[in-house]
């Protein structure tokens, strides 16, 4: 059974350079009981009677990040009246299974989609198909491009979050020279593409720098991670800085780390704030990471679809559901909070 905490969580302020949320949200603690989505070939439906559908589609049915999301949606669906569908892609790139699911969503009638798309192109089609039929089709966690293909999204400012992760590992590394390299995610989505601007932006630094040793792919699975940083350390066991999708990813490079003897010489940044990220925050594995709230985006989502079934009001352009930089070692200038806040506020 898990176990209600409370979460600031909410209105969003800024300060110092980062972004905070206030307000009230109530976040689940981890359950080993928590219920995955479904594939694309099956759904979970529940709650509202004979209310209108919403469906949630999301990259995988694995990652507590979307179990997090779909505990929310499901809240928020059973208080407004509506009937959730949950459904996923097979695995993180599963772009047919989203298409899939969409047509899916679309033959049951849905109101509305909420989707966390897998490419940020590649499902336009089937969006595209959903919107002309009526549905209102909301993005979450990550932006379609172009950005109007959607509704609206509900997201973290990924951009902004990668800037804050680049300006911590440049304040902590001071006046030692990057030698940077980069776990990436999943080619094709703008979450991967944001964060390793933004980085890049917070870094100083340019695609084409000198000061990045390599770059790697590793669709932010922790062993990908780990194999992907086992390779890197083979071009360069000088590397005193980590670019991470994730905190799955820098798990992984963090160990690749260790097996070869490098952890205390590399500086890690991550951004998800997962319990486990911040618990290795904590145990001193991953220097900082950005903290996000999927469960306010899935509860903004389902609200914005609640409110187009009943007088067909639409929510529209990009909604920043917040971003918090959590580390145990604060650099001056970036507004952060420590494990311990990061403990009592994290999600999966």
């Amino acid at each position: 059974m898990s176990h209600a905490r409370r979460f600031n969580a909410g209105r969003l302020v800024r300060a110092g350079g980062g972004a905070v949320l206030a307000g009230t949200l109530f976040l689940a603690a981890c359950s080993g009981s928590s219920t995955p989505s479904s594939s694309p070939s099956g759904g979970s439906a529940s709650g509202g009677g004979g209310g209108a559908v919403v469906g949630l589609v999301t990259k995988t049915n694995t990652n507590p990040y979307f179990v997090k999301m779909k505990e929310f949606a499901q809240k928020e669906a059973d208080a407004a009246g509506l009937k959730l569908v949950a459904l996923a892609g097979q695995f993180d790139g599963d772009n047919e299974g989203q298409v899939s699911a969409i047509e899916n969503l679309v033959s049951q009638g849905a109101k509305g989609i909420l989707i966390t798309p897998n490419n940020s192109s590649g499902i336009l089609a089937a969006i595209k198909q959903a919107r002309d039929q009526g549905v209102v089709v909301i993005a979450l966690d990550t932006a379609t491009d172009p950005a109007d293909a959607v509704d609206a999204t509900f997201a973290t400012d990924n951009r902004m979050a990668g800037e804050l992760q680049g300006k911590w590992v440049k304040a902590t590394l001071g006046d030692k020279a990057p030698k940077l390299a980069m776990l990436d995610g999943t080619p094709g989505g703008t979450v991967d593409t944001f964060r390793h601007e933004g980085f890049l932006t917070g870094m100083g630094l340019q695609e084409n720098s000198p000061e990045i040793v390599g770059k790697e792919n590793t669709n932010g699975d922790q062993n990908k991670a780990q194999a992907a940083m086992e390779n890197l350390i083979a071009r360069s066991r000088d590397i005193n800085s980590l670019y991470t999708i994730n905190e799955p990813a820098a798990r992984g490079g963090y160990q690749a780390l260790k097996d070869a003897g490098l952890a205390d010489q590399v500086t890690i940044g991550s951004i998800d704030g997962s319990c486990a990220g911040v618990q290795a925050i904590k145990d001193g594995q991953i220097g900082a990471t950005v903290m996000q709230f999927p469960g306010l985006m899935a509860t903004n989502g389902v609200k914005a679809v609640a409110a187009y079934a009943k007088d067909g009001t639409k929510p529209s352009g990009f909604n920043d559901t917040g971003a918090q930089l959590i580390t145990d070692k604060p650099v001056s200038g970036l507004d952060s909070k420590d494990s311990a806040w990061g403990l009592e506020n994290c999600w999966g």
